[in-house]
């Protein structure tokens, strides 16, 4: 009697010595050049001097918060670092080393595991995305846009920014089959990143299209990030740390399933 068995690989499970050696090595590459930690904190900056200070010349306070604009922008565009920190590099970053440098097949002979690598992956993507979330908190200290002590709620803010997009980048990499297919990522994060209520509140859209807009996870971190910046956190922001938690565990469970398939079928 044949008995039918499954083919599809394990998942190995993730060892903390082997994750940690991973970040080890990820960080001494990091550490021979400091141009992608500088350059992710370059378009924010553009962003919050052209868009946060030039427009906001022109606008004064935002109705029915009484903050100045570029006040009231800046800690939406710290959370769109945050994301595009971690984001870019679980997505670009680690599609260049499966299809091109093909550097975790000369990983996986060794004990480490592919969970490893993943974990491995998003932990480095979510350091760096709390490094540029820090140099924008100074950023916005210098140029006098902090209103709240409580903005400093924004680094732990951002592990959890930085979480949720550095997983929903390894899954989404995990479909990708070039460098062409990028573009669709685009199709997707600029929109959000204009929408997603960066530079206008919830109030200027229409009713029937607010739901659509709080479903973003962009939505959610710049709401995470904002309200407690501008000195009005509360219990809200429960729901969006849950959000966040429950999208990027989810994420990072399809990521490594992906990428186990992947790499050892």
């Amino acid at each position: 009697m044949t008995t039918l068995t499954s083919t599809r690989p394990p998942v190995p499970a993730a060892t903390p010595s082997r994750t940690l050696a991973m970040i080890e090595r990820n960080f001494m590459i990091y550490r021979r050049s400091l141009t992608p930690l500088l350059s992710a904190m370059v378009e924010p900056v553009l962003y919050l001097v052209s868009i946060g200070i030039g427009v906001g010349m022109l606008i004064g306070d935002v109705a029915g918060v009484h903050v100045r604009y570029p006040a009231w922008v800046a800690p939406a565009i710290l959370a769109t670092t945050a994301m595009n920190t971690a984001f870019n590099q679980t997505s670009f970053g680690v599609f260049s080393r499966i299809r091109a440098e093909r550097t975790y097949e000369a990983i996986l002979p060794t004990p480490v595991s592919v969970t490893d690598i993943a974990c491995a992956e998003v932990a480095s993507a979510v350091i760096n995305a709390v490094l540029t979330s820090i140099g924008f908190v100074v950023v916005m200290a210098v140029a006098g846009l902090v209103t709240s002590p409580a903005v400093l709620l924004a680094i732990p803010a951002s592990i959890l920014v930085g979480f949720a997009f550095a997983a929903g980048g390894l899954a989404v990499t995990t479909f990708l089959r070039d460098f062409a297919d990028f573009q669709y990522i685009q199709l997707v994060m600029l929109p959000m990143y204009l929408f997603a209520t960066t530079f206008y509140p919830l109030s200027t859209y229409p009713a029937p299209l607010r739901p659509v807009i709080e479903v973003l996870p962009l939505y959610q971190s710049i709401q995470l990030i904002r309200e407690p910046a501008l000195g009005a956190a509360g219990w809200s922001q429960l729901l969006s740390v849950a959000y966040l938690a429950a999208f990027g565990v989810a994420a990072m469970w399809i990521a490594v399933r992906r990428m186990t398939r992947i790499m050892l079928s």
